[in-house]
């Protein structure tokens, strides 16, 4: 059976016999691994591709992942991005800056604009070299997220409150342009869609509900409807969030470490398979074995319902090569 069908099997029987998947979060760490830095893993796809691969045969990778930063889809739009050696890229303007600016935005062309492109090419050759064998997950940023880059967060936070036609209008627009870059992705090869919003985590349940809760049900029904699955990650404390993702029949929902899986579950359900949930610090700063026995108590505890091994967010770049192979030997039953 192959990692693919590993994973089919976990979603739709509940777990998988003799192991639990494995899908740490790897940007930064997974460029260094391989001799080169962020910046070109940001830039050139073929690093991106070079470094996932290389992960996967040396940490038993489970599901590989598309993800390098917000940027992709707010330079597509027209902002200005600087790379960056050691560090995430930069947005240097902001692209609207007004109403005005807001109703004369165009959607960009995703096929088009250098970085959509970049990591449409990235699913294309990783879904060549793989076979189908191993799931991918594309990426794309969530409207809020995304409305946030483009307007500027503090902006944006103030728009939420003071003119929701603004806010509305702006989110529209970027849900357009997730969902053409989503149909991209999962046509050249992505089974999964991973969906990042995570500004979220720092607005209260009522404005979720209000602005953003029926926008993520949108994407998820369409990335649904084009055969993909998705993957909702939101960094933070999402425990207030928690009862607002009830009807949106997701297929992953990585919880970070401030978010207590069982309380998820009891929410939740059982049909929704749980990625996560350790601080990412404690990966970095403890041991190996410190490392093996904390994952090895999360897998005991999980295996048996439908659960994979992560950190809470993006492991550092600090960690230590030994501690992900640890947290790989400990999803081992």
């Amino acid at each position: 059976m192959n990692k693919t069908q590993q994973f089919l099997h976990l979603q739709q029987t509940g777990n998988f016999p003799g192991k639990v998947l494995f899908h740490p979060i790897l940007m930064q760490f997974a460029a260094e691994y391989i001799g080169s830095n962020y910046g070109a893993f940001a830039s050139d796809y073929k690093v991106l591709v070079e470094a996932n691969l290389r992960c996967l045969d040396d940490f038993g990778l489970d599901l590989l992942g598309l993800i390098s930063d917000p940027y992709r889809e707010t330079q597509a739009f027209g902002a200005k991005i600087q790379y960056v050696t050691n560090g995430v890229p930069r947005c240097l303007n902001y692209v609207v800056k007004s109403m005005e600016d807001v109703i004369s935005l165009k959607n960009p062309d995703v096929y088009k604009a250098e970085r959509t492109l970049d990591r449409i090419k990235a699913a294309e050759l990783l879904s060549k070299k793989t076979q189908g064998n191993i799931p991918i997950i594309g990426w794309i940023e969530g409207p809020l997220a995304e409305a946030c880059d483009l307007t500027g967060i503090e902006n944006m936070m103030m728009q939420l409150m003071m003119n929701p036609d603004y806010a509305d209008r702006l989110m529209d627009k970027c849900m357009v342009t997730a969902k053409d870059f989503a149909r991209a992705q999962i046509e050249n090869g992505c089974l999964l869609i991973g969906m990042g919003d995570a500004v979220c985590s720092q607005i209260d349940a009522d404005t979720y509900d209000f602005y953003v809760r029926d926008r993520h049900r949108e994407l998820i029904e369409y990335i649904h409807s084009l055969g993909g699955k998705i993957k909702l990650h939101i960094c933070g404390n999402t425990t207030h969030l928690l009862p607002s993702y009830q009807d949106f029949n997701l297929d992953i929902l990585d919880l970070d470490w401030q978010v207590d899986i069982n309380s998820a579950r009891e929410i939740l359900g059982e049909k929704v398979i749980f990625a996560g949930n350790i601080n990412p610090v404690q990966i970095q700063d403890k041991s190996r074995d410190e490392v093996f026995e904390m994952c090895r108590a999360l897998v005991e505890r999980h295996k048996n319902e439908r659960y994979i091994l992560s950190a809470g967010c993006e492991i550092t770049p600090l960690t230590p090569a030994e501690n992900l192979k640890a947290m790989s030997k400990a999803t081992i039953l």
